[in-house]
């Protein structure tokens, strides 16, 4: 658990280098703001949280298997962290910023990933 980083991760570069190549400057994980968010774009108002879908329970998704061992401890740790990213959303909501939740699987379908940030940046 000790390797798993929250910051600069496969993901997130991969983000980043898409919306460099689209035209947009960013700042990373401004740390005032509800969530933390990993990518704000200033200019369009707008916050991009890059999940990973063990970790926020993407619906749907393989990736986003509950653990076999210490169920308790994992069910409790992984719903309280989706329940948190809902309120920080709701947050940024209220105070007139957008927000983008972009999935781990997602970054493998480009062409889908591109078009859902120029539709949010718009």
């Amino acid at each position: 658990m000790s390797r798993i980083r929250n910051k600069h991760t496969k993901p997130e570069i991969a983000v980043r280098k898409l919306l460099r190549g689209l035209g947009f400057q960013y700042k990373l994980h401004i740390k005032n703001m509800p969530g933390k968010p990993d990518i704000i774009v200033s200019k369009h108002k707008a916050a991009i949280f890059i999940n990973g879908c063990f970790w926020h329970q993407h619906k749907n998704c393989k990736k986003a298997i509950m653990p076999k061992t210490n169920l308790r401890y994992w069910k409790k740790k992984l719903i309280n962290n989706v329940s948190k990213q809902k309120k920080d959303l709701s947050l940024l909501r209220k105070s007139g910023w957008k927000s983008l939740v972009i999935w781990e699987c997602q970054i493998r379908r480009p062409a889908f990933l591109k078009n859902r940030i120029e539709k949010t940046l718009k």
